[in-house]
């Protein structure tokens, strides 16, 4: 059973979020418990994901804000395995990196920059890979 400042806590950053929402993602809590939340990121413009829509889950710990939320990807994505929690800063999975003051708004935010991030610099590795690859040729 979750705490009732967790509890508070949640319903605060649920309304702050519709007030303000997070471009590019929708999140909802669960109409049965406060503590799981479900998002849908959508692939941003300009990226390998434009025109997708990736499901994933946040489960909060009864404590939250004081501790993590757990974070999954349930959408085949190419990036991140499904239904395993995700290794963010900002999850369980390190908790010791975890600050309170972060919110639902900044999870999501940190999660689509993440997957952003990581297609670009998959993209400029790829890239490079390509020229030796064409240089290479061309020498042998």
């Amino acid at each position: 059973m979750a705490e009732k400042s967790c509890v508070k806590r949640l319903q605060k950053e649920y309304r702050a979020l519709c007030k303000e929402p997070v471009s590019h993602v929708v999140a909802r809590p669960s109409p049965s418990d406060i503590l799981e939340w479900h998002y849908v990121l959508e692939g941003s413009e300009g990226t390998p994901f434009a025109g997708g829509y990736y499901y994933g889950k946040i489960k909060f710990p009864p404590e939250y804000p004081y501790k993590p939320p757990g974070i999954t990807m349930i959408t085949p994505n190419g990036r991140f395995m499904t239904q395993k929690k995700i290794c963010l800063s900002m999850s369980d999975f390190h908790p010791e990196s975890w600050n309170s003051m972060w919110s639902v708004s900044s999870i999501l935010t940190g999660n689509l920059d993440l997957i952003i991030s990581l297609i670009l610099q998959i993209s400029i590795l790829s890239l490079k890979f390509k020229c030796q690859l064409v240089i290479y040729s061309i020498t042998f």
